[in-house]
């Protein structure tokens, strides 16, 4: 007898399956279809609301402020947010995932914390021997990350284009991508300074102080490196539509080239949200004003390779500073992600559910090695589902599960609601409470399927 059957409006890659079952074994999906199910231990009926692949979220920073401890309330927000894989960025507190040893501890940690599966982004640190790639690469690490831009000198330092492009030498042979993020450290370092000394301060400065010029150079010079070594180049949050452009660029020359944006460029302007928010709002690179709906059209053209959160678990009293540019950047997102997307996406007249599931499961499961396993219901997959329910909602940040209390969406209004997550065929939250325990998550190690072949690899 199959372990559980879930009914509901079954969101596939083929469409959406009305009056349809997953039927669910020893953790895996068994089978799809419609009208009268198999037997089953257990049946969990989602009414009208779709059933839809468990949310990869593509860019998470669990461990950046209290270590890798903060893999438990991050993957518990993201449980409830119908999260169900997390891939999370190296630059934790204090030292960053660079060597094998700090893989041992993070893969050890996420078996003692996480309440979702987890992948895992290394990185280098500067001067570091480059033997390290290969072991973690085959240790099953999804991606690379560097910085053109220095946060601090040994949680997140600068990579310097010597060692860049020596990285991607490293990986030009292997289908792991090496994202940056994406600003020149001398542009913004210039023009902060300039604003300080101008007495200028506030969430619209924050913008200015890294203007466009800062990103699109930091873009363009790593693409240009890549493309000499073949390697895929990702850049992994990027707020101007002319980024997605010079990405597109390189790909149409042959070149392996991707970018990322996040759901928060879509729904945030300083203009008409910074006086009410303030730092609230303040992330890397800036929220910049009057580009919402030229990033979404780039979503729609297909140049985006998926959106994420780029969720930071801030508490809020690091926004708290006596100027803009000493406030922390980051804004919690795990539990906003997926109704916040959903909800510009039905705005916009889009194929809502369609769309939901393709930038936020499909897309980012296949770019970091996780398909077939992750990101849509088909017989073989992971049974990771999310109940996701269409609902007039008003977000309280005060009853999300990440414990900080805080987010730029508290009291926006949201088209839909997470009414159930599955993991792995197990219910680990009810729609009201998280239900499953720290360490039912697994590690998630990169797989065989190709972003630009879209197949598995020979």
């Amino acid at each position: 007898m199959l372990d559980l059957i879930v009914r509901g409006r079954i969101v596939t890659p083929e469409g959406i399956i009305e009056n349809g079952w997953v039927a669910v074994s020893d953790g895996r999906i068994e089978a799809v279809g419609t009208g009268q199910a198999p037997d089953a231990a257990q049946i969990h009926d989602a009414g009208q609301s779709y059933v839809m692949p468990g949310v990869v979220d593509g860019q998470t920073h669990a461990g950046s402020y209290l270590g890798l401890s903060g893999i438990e309330p991050t993957t518990r927000s993201a449980i409830a947010g119908g999260v169900t894989t997390i891939v999370d960025m190296p630059y934790d507190n204090p030292e960053p995932l660079s060597t094998p040893a700090h893989l041992a501890a993070k893969v050890e940690a996420i078996g003692r914390y996480a309440h979702t599966d987890v992948a895992l982004y290394a990185t280098v640190m500067p001067s570091q021997p480059i033997d390290d790639i290969k072991a973690l690469a085959d240790s099953g690490v999804v991606a690379f990350k560097i910085s053109a831009f220095e946060s601090s000198p040994t949680r997140f330092p600068r990579i310097d284009a010597g060692l860049t492009l020596d990285l991607l030498d490293a990986l030009a042979t292997t289908d792991l991508p090496v994202g940056l993020h994406n600003e020149d450290q001398e542009i913004v370092r210039s023009r902060i300074g300039r604003a300080r000394g101008g007495g200028q301060d506030g969430i619209a400065v924050h913008s200015q102080s890294r203007p466009p010029a800062a990103e699109l150079a930091s873009t363009a010079h790593f693409l240009e490196l890549a493309a000499t070594t073949g390697a895929h180049a990702h850049i992994v949050h990027i707020s101007l539509p002319r980024g997605f452009r010079l990405v597109e660029n390189y790909r149409r020359d042959g070149f392996r080239a991707t970018g990322e944006t996040c759901v928060h460029y879509f729904w945030f302007d300083p203009e008409r949200d910074g006086a009410e928010l303030g730092a609230r709002m303040k992330v890397n690179p800036p929220i910049r004003p009057g580009m919402k709906d030229a990033l979404w059209s780039e979503v729609l053209s297909g140049r985006v390779a998926f959106v994420s959160s780029d969720h930071s678990s801030w508490p809020i009293d690091n926004k708290f500073t006596d100027t803009i540019f000493d406030a922390g950047a980051g804004v919690p997102g795990m539990e906003t992600l997926l109704p916040a997307f959903y909800t510009v996406a039905k705005a916009k007249g889009a194929d809502a559910i369609r769309l939901t599931v393709e930038q936020l499961c499909e897309r980012p499961a296949r770019f970091f090695g996780l398909s077939p396993r992750k990101g849509a219901i088909v017989a073989g997959a992971d049974a990771d589902l999310t109940i996701f329910e269409e609902a007039d909602v008003v977000w309280d940040a005060g009853k999300a599960e990440d414990g900080l209390r805080w987010s730029p969406y508290d009291g926006r209004r949201f088209a839909g609601r997470v009414a159930g997550t599955f993991l792995a065929g197990r219910l680990a939250y009810d729609g009201t409470r998280v239900l499953n325990r720290p360490g039912d998550g697994r590690y998630a190690e990169r797989g065989p399927s190709s972003w630009f072949t879209g197949e598995t690899d020979q």
